[in-house]
């Protein structure tokens, strides 16, 4: 249990020991947007689940046949299983993180993410991850960096990746959600000792429950308008900017020299104009170095059907890179 606390919704060690045995049964699943889950499960008539990926993947109800009593037994007591009429479903969802078949086995909350504390991973977090690997493949010393924290972490996806490319950094794991800490844990463990050693779920507002200065702060922020204002979804501000901005002022604070601050988000276009970038020039001091990369013109198309994207014309994916001044 993450110090000071609440328990999980889910046995700690259970969940690891079925996370292991979907690693070596070849479990591979890319996780996609609610709307293409949706329609795929629609598609297939609801079908009870007949495979692992049915079961932790597409998050389908399953007969107790479809899975051996070893599996059945391995969800019981991760305390995942609850009643679907005479089916089971799985509190629980599998991503793979790497649309190879290799990388990090990844737990986040079922289908559909109604919580609010529900822990969200998609096609976001596979942007971000691509965003992450080209920094420490293009980027000289990257590797190098020492103290390193994933803001919002949600399923731990980012700081998995800080694992992987700085081998000597400790790295903060931060969220304000509770399960998302005690699932960036699982998912550490599940990926190797090292990953579990060096990764530290801290629950914090962004850095405000963190101390020191960071060589790399990376930060994958909601940024839509949601109405139940859910921790996953919610971006605040005029049109879900203001988490980006809070995350970019607080970067500027608390960067080491010559630290960088790794940021992906989404912004509503409003008349041509992007409001995020529109706002950064006048507060980043010139000594700062910085990128603004328009990766995907056009995301969740479904959201401008919704009374507070009335004046928006697209939702933009950015990648943000901001580098302090040497000493």
């Amino acid at each position: 249990m993450i110090a000071g606390q609440s328990p999980p919704p889910f046995d700690h060690a259970g969940l690891v020991r079925l996370g292991r045995h979907l690693k070596q049964a070849g479990y591979h699943h890319i996780a996609v947007t609610p709307l293409t889950h949706g329609y795929h499960n629609a598609r297939a008539g609801d079908a009870p689940a007949r495979t692992l990926r049915d079961i932790f993947g597409w998050n389908r109800p399953f007969p107790r046949e479809a899975v051996t009593p070893h599996e059945f037994a391995l969800m019981s007591e991760a305390g995942i299983l609850t009643p679907a009429g005479d089916l089971w479903r799985s509190t629980i969802r599998w991503a793979t993180l790497g649309h190879d078949g290799g990388g990090h086995l990844c737990a986040h909350s079922a289908f559909p993410t109604l919580d609010h504390d529900a822990v969200f991973f998609g096609p976001d977090t596979y942007r971000f991850a691509h965003m992450i690997r080209r920094h420490f493949a293009c980027t000289p010393n990257a590797a190098r960096a020492r103290t390193a924290v994933d803001i919002g972490c949600g399923s731990g996806a980012g700081a998995l990746l800080l694992a992987d490319g700085c081998p000597d950094a400790r790295i903060l794991a931060a969220d304000i959600n509770p399960k998302a800490l005690h699932l960036t844990r699982v998912n550490a463990e599940l990926a190797s000792p090292g990953h579990a050693a060096r990764i530290v779920p801290r629950r914090s507002d962004l850095l405000a429950s963190l101390d020191g200065t960071f060589d790399l702060i990376i930060a994958n922020p909601p940024y839509m308008l949601d109405t139940a204002q859910r921790a996953y979804r919610h971006g605040g501000g005029t049109r879900g900017e203001g988490l980006a901005q809070r995350i970019i002022e607080a970067a500027l604070q608390r960067l080491a020299p010559g630290g960088t601050l790794l940021l992906y988000t989404g912004v509503a276009i409003v008349e041509g104009h992007d409001i995020l970038r529109d706002g950064l020039t006048p507060g980043i001091p010139p000594e700062y170095r910085w990128s603004y990369e328009e990766l995907d013109p056009d995301v969740f198309p479904d959201e401008l059907l919704k009374p507070a994207y009335a004046r928006v014309e697209r939702i933009a994916a950015i990648a943000f890179t901001l580098t302090a001044p040497p000493s």
